[in-house]
């Protein structure tokens, strides 16, 4: 089986069909784009991957077990982690204690060693702040550890939070929506910054952006959602070209 596996998978809200008959396979080390107008049902299919709604209707399965009805917990431990359109870093933490959060599952001792600070403790201690700085520093944050999250630049907001997510050591990377508020530069950054994620932590990643010059410049396939339902699948120059695709969505950007 590929390393996802998302079949017909639909979200109702009472009357609302937020997403409809949702298919998708990711193979590992894809990096797939999935896009479409506000309101397609992107964001619907990333908190159903990652357990925050349980579909309707449709399985999803994650190398080869079933996640349908998995905790959100469950499922980043298993292997998938995520960033969020808004960013949702603990703003009143430093940027060193967001890292370390993330790694906090993986912990060994139990409160008593942390109470008594046996040698179990401090070594397990030593080893998440090493395993921290070292992710701050791969994302050239060592510098600002000490910093709380809410002072750092936009930019570098986003770099903590694709860390903190990198943290869990996950398998599969969503990011919905990276490149939101930064500018041409900034967004050139990023798209250099994903490839080397990939590449660096072998990676399988699935991309939610509206911002198509990063989509078409890193994707290798894209899949394209319209009032919840699937339009369209392909390589970016099919997407680029295909006639429905640009009525429903990418005409208003080409005149952009």
């Amino acid at each position: 089986m590929p390393l996802l596996h998302a079949e017909h998978c639909s979200m109702h809200f009472k009357g609302l069909k937020a997403v409809q008959d949702f298919t998708l396979d990711l193979e590992e080390g894809e990096l797939v784009g999935l896009i479409g107008p506000n309101g397609a049902g992107k964001t619907t299919v990333f908190n159903m991957l990652t357990g925050v709604y349980v579909p309707t209707e449709g399985k999803i399965f994650f190398q080869g077990q079933e996640i349908t009805e998995s905790k959100a917990w469950q499922i980043n431990q298993g292997g998938i982690a995520r960033t969020f359109q808004n960013i949702r870093l603990f703003g009143d933490m430093t940027v060193l204690d967001n890292i370390r959060v993330a790694l906090s599952f993986r912990i060994k001792y139990k409160m008593l060693d942390a109470v008594l600070r046996w040698a179990k403790y401090e070594k397990e201690e030593t080893r998440v702040i090493e395993e921290s700085m070292e992710l701050l520093r791969l994302f050239h944050l060592d510098g600002k550890q000490h910093f709380l999250a809410k002072n750092l630049p936009y930019g570098e907001q986003r770099r903590l939070e694709i860390a903190r997510a990198l943290a869990t050591k996950p398998k599969l990377l969503l990011l919905d929506e990276p490149a939101a508020g930064m500018n041409h530069k900034e967004s050139e950054e990023l798209m250099q910054l994903i490839r080397w994620i990939r590449e660096h932590f072998n990676l399988t990643i699935l991309l939610i952006e509206h911002h198509m010059p990063v989509v078409m410049g890193i994707c290798e396939r894209i899949k394209v959602l319209d009032f919840g339902q699937t339009i369209a699948e392909g390589t970016p120059l099919e997407i680029q070209s295909n006639k429905r695709v640009i009525e429903a969505y990418l005409g208003e950007e080409v005149e952009d």
